[in-house]
């Protein structure tokens, strides 16, 4: 890892290079152990320059995000950790067009959107991620997807390229996208809105975050929706009807309040909901001989 280091420290500060970080401080779960070196880059070609350095030295990446929808090990990861948050989060208005780094949250674009009578992105606002994730995920809730408003996305490619992708090139569908296949990185997002009352989408953002407080278990952490949809069921209702409301593997659980969530009752282990997803799976599958599948991310 020393040439790493040596490498990385000609263009980043002291402050954005970090060791050892916890991983359980970077996502929703509140789980994972340590990450070898964790860096924070404040450009675009910051993160190409650290992912060659990673593939010179023959060492693992990963880039998170807000960690709203990863599962971290409990050994940590023995490689460099590129968080796009904070330090990429620039977000800008063009009339009815918001143009957001890989690193803004949903929520702030939402409220900007909000506040300039732009509708169309009012189900982002309860989400909480980043704007990176979503398009790669094409998130959505409620009545909405990233890929009904999405206008085009500047993207880093495996050989290092910069390129622009517009919406039809994006393959986006049902928590997929273009970049998961073809290895790509989000740099950020172009989206394009509506003009709208403001009153009436501060309604209709109100009453998603109602919905969301009624039905979503969001006094314990957890990683979101642990399982996919899967065609024609609903994963909560199968797990529920499975007889696993509450079910628990050490301090992680079926949450009672929506079975579609696992969640940390306090000092949850990675191993702990690993379990707990597989036992999960196998009786689901049992019982209505359909798989589920996770819809989390696995850091490991």
């Amino acid at each position: 890892m020393e040439k790493i280091i040596e490498k990385l420290s000609k263009f980043l500060t002291i402050e954005q290079i970090k060791f050892n970080e916890p991983l359980k401080n970077y996502t929703s779960f509140k789980i994972g152990g340590p990450a070898k070196i964790l860096v924070t880059p404040f450009y675009f070609d910051e993160i190409s320059k650290i992912i060659n350095i990673c593939r010179e030295e023959n060492k693992r990446y990963y880039l998170l995000g807000k960690g709203t929808n990863v599962l971290a090990s409990d050994k940590g990861f023995d490689g460099v950790i590129i968080l796009m948050s904070e330090n990429l989060s620039h977000i800008e208005l063009h009339e009815n067009r918001i143009t957001a780094c890989a690193g803004a949250k949903l929520s702030k674009v939402a409220l900007l959107a909000k506040e300039n009578s732009l509708s169309g992105f009012e189900f982002a606002h309860g989400i909480p991620g980043t704007i990176g994730g979503a398009v790669t995920m094409n998130a959505g809730a409620y009545d909405g997807e990233i890929k009904n408003v999405l206008e085009d996305v500047l993207v880093l490619t495996p050989e290092g390229e910069i390129k622009e992708l517009k919406n039809k090139e994006m393959e986006l569908g049902y928590r997929t996208s273009i970049i998961a296949k073809e290895n790509l990185i989000v740099l950020q997002a172009t989206i394009k809105l509506e003009l709208a009352p403001q009153d009436n989408i501060t309604k209709k953002m109100q009453d998603f975050i109602q919905k969301r407080k009624n039905k979503q278990p969001l006094n314990y952490p957890s990683a979101g929706s642990t399982f996919k949809r899967p065609t024609g069921y609903f994963a909560g209702k199968l797990i529920e009807d499975a007889g696993l409301s509450g079910f628990r593997v050490g301090n992680a659980a079926v949450s009672e309040k929506h079975c579609g969530f696992v969640v940390n009752l306090g000092n949850a282990t990675c191993e702990d909901v690993l379990i707990l997803i597989q036992e999960v799976k196998k009786n689901v599958y049992e019982k209505f001989g359909v798989m589920l599948e996770e819809e989390i991310k696995m850091l490991n």
